[in-house]
């Protein structure tokens, strides 16, 4: 009986072909191996993870780290021109960074409110001729300087630091007071005689009824 099932495994080996026996040799063990699937904490592991950080981000957008703080408690006021374009590029870039300083406060010259007396007494006229800074205890700077201090004072000293020298700030203050000088004729508007004579005339109107240039002199 031993003998004939020995026999009977000899013959199965030779009936089977050698193409048939190399094939089951070398059957492809990726495909099982690819559907494993792997263990329960791995998968919620890999499942959590983009989840918990697509929470994270928008948390992190509705409720911002960085909070803009109020500029009640100023330490410098900045005068500027609403109407002039490039100006406005500077301006708006300094509000952005003062969102978290709350250090400058911002004066629109240009509106219908704006108040030399409370301003150092710098009238419409005079603003309008060069940029004018005021510290909290008064003080007023123009030129460079006043650029220098603003930038201080929301964390970017470095880029006027270098004009604290006397002879790069005489010809910095000499780059600045052409560009003063025709930045009217650059930003393509009239004359300043022209816009004093409309102010005057637009003033004049507000005093005997509503219609003015809208908007408070001060951001808040």
């Amino acid at each position: 009986m031993a003998l004939r099932a020995v026999a009977a495994i000899y013959v199965g080996r030779q009936r089977c072909s050698p193409q048939l026996r190399l094939g089951f040799r070398h059957l492809p063990l990726e495909p099982l191996q690819r559907h494993v699937a792997p263990p329960p904490h791995v998968r919620a592991g890999f499942l959590n993870y983009p989840i918990r950080a697509i929470q994270e981000a928008t948390a992190e957008a509705v409720n911002p780290k960085k909070e803009e703080r109020s500029s009640q408690d100023w330490k410098i006021k900045m005068l500027y021109d609403g109407d002039c374009p490039l100006c406005m590029r500077e301006v708006d870039m300094l509000r952005e960074r003062n969102k978290a300083y709350g250090t400058i406060k911002f004066v629109d010259i240009s509106t219908a409110d704006y108040s030399p007396e409370e301003n150092q007494g710098i009238d419409f006229k005079t603003a309008m001729g060069r940029i004018h800074a005021i510290l909290s205890d008064g003080t007023v700077m123009t030129d460079v300087e006043a650029f220098r201090k603003l930038y201080e004072y929301v964390g970017l000293g470095w880029v006027y630091a270098i004009t604290k020298y006397k002879p790069v700030a005489t010809l910095a203050d000499s780059v600045y007071g052409i560009w003063a000088k025709y930045r009217l004729q650059v930003t393509g508007r009239p004359p300043l005689e022209e816009i004093l004579e409309a102010r005057k005339r637009n003033n004049s109107v507000c005093a005997d009824s509503s219609v003015c240039k809208t908007g408070s002199s001060t951001d808040r």
